[in-house]
């Protein structure tokens, strides 16, 4: 298991890379292929709309090919996502690629979840989920170089390729995943999984939990898509600085989830949770504060409260509802964190560019209580249970 570990520990990275390429040439890319800023929502939507619907159905796909399977397949996809994407002459083509890259996105993101969830502690969990921090960091300081000459196609598949990388470690490292892989994924009740779905969302607190990991993708997400233009809007940095500043959010979060691994041998999922929503609400008040640009740092201080949140949710998943189904119901989790975030997005961009990028804070504040609220429910409710 070891081995794998460090093979899961390298997927990760690949599971982030393609994450925040988007939002970093976004400012550029709308000029180029001639089409409103605004549109980011629309490809958002779109994108979001494959990658849910992929999670939605994980837990079959899981149970009937294998997490090893299915991670590489999906890394390939978003290796033929990110390519196709950098030869795309509109927005038209681009569109069909990203409709690629989101559904390897997708089925990546909820096997891994369910397997480390299952297999290892806390602290690897987040420390897992560094490494995507890793992923999602590296992509916006190798865009910001090919930024300098607008050469974002270039930079596209230099991403690529170190998918494309990861990708050959993933096959040779097959056999691995099938020997670890839970009997559960391998032999499932199939008729009894054709009810499950009902039964699933009976479980007391489970909506509220999905829910709660929503709006926290929403913010992470809002963040990484337009995170840039805000900076590029508000303080008049160009793109490539923006691009750097986007890097320290992600570096943030990055920081966040190192951090709480070696926390999480202390403390509980729950308080991890709690923790870095009191700390990220801090970067957002930070944000608001009057000292020009020096506010920007607040993402810093965001990125390190989200650190904890999104693997300590997933991996409460077994312990609150059960190891039978966890798979789908970690798919259902990040089903409801694409399909509300990008929602949220959609309703964001067309609000922002049409009147400020100055209410984003505001924003940020409203759907961070929101998530707290939905949290606090479900550890009440469960500790009742």
């Amino acid at each position: 298991m070891i081995l794998l570990l460090a093979v899961i520990y390298i997927v990760f990275i690949s599971l982030g890379l393609p994450d925040s390429v988007f939002g970093v040439i976004w400012p550029v890319l709308h000029k180029e292929l001639g089409v409103a800023e605004s549109f980011a929502s629309i490809y958002n939507i779109i994108v979001g709309v494959c990658t849910s619907a992929v999670s939605a159905l994980a837990g079959i796909l899981i149970r009937k090919f294998g997490t090893g399977k299915v991670t590489a397949v999906s890394i390939l996809l978003t290796v033929i996502g990110l390519v196709g994407i950098s030869f795309s002459p509109n927005i038209v083509v681009m569109m069909i690629f990203a409709i690629i890259l989101g559904y390897g996105a997708g089925a990546i993101d909820t096997g891994l979840n369910n397997f480390v969830s299952h297999h290892y502690k806390a602290q690897h969990m987040n420390w897992l989920h560094c490494f995507w921090g890793i992923g999602v960091t590296l992509s916006p300081i190798i865009m910001s170089f090919f930024l300098k000459d607008n050469s974002w196609r270039n930079g596209c598949r230099t991403i690529a390729l170190i998918q494309t990388v990861i990708l050959v470690i993933v096959i040779g490292s097959l056999p691995l995943w099938k020997k670890a892989d839970s009997p559960i994924a391998e032999n499932p009740d199939e008729e009894k999984g054709n009810k499950k779905f009902f039964e699933i969302f009976k479980k007391k607190g489970l909506v509220q939990s999905i829910l709660s990991l929503s709006f926290y993708f929403a913010m992470e997400n809002l963040i990484g898509t337009w995170a840039a233009s805000y900076i590029v809007h508000i303080y008049s940095l160009n793109a490539s600085t923006a691009s750097m500043w986007v890097s320290l959010y992600y570096g943030g979060i990055m920081l966040g989830r190192f951090i709480a691994g070696f926390i999480a041998i202390k403390l509980s999922d729950n308080s991890l949770i709690r923790l870095g929503i009191g700390v990220s609400f801090a970067g957002i008040i930070f944000m608001l504060l009057p000292i020009g640009k020096t506010a920007i740092c607040g993402l810093l201080l965001i990125g390190v409260g989200f650190g904890p949140i999104f693997p300590s949710v997933l991996h409460t998943v077994p312990a609150r509802f059960g190891k039978e189904y966890s798979a789908d119901i970690t798919g259902y989790h990040l089903f409801g964190a694409y399909a509300v975030g990008f929602i949220i997005q959609l309703a964001f961009g067309y609000t922002a560019t049409s009147t400020s990028f100055i209410i984003m804070p505001y924003v940020l504040i409203v759907l961070s209580a929101v998530m707290c609220f939905m949290n606090e429910y479900v550890i009440k409710k469960l500790s009742r249970q």
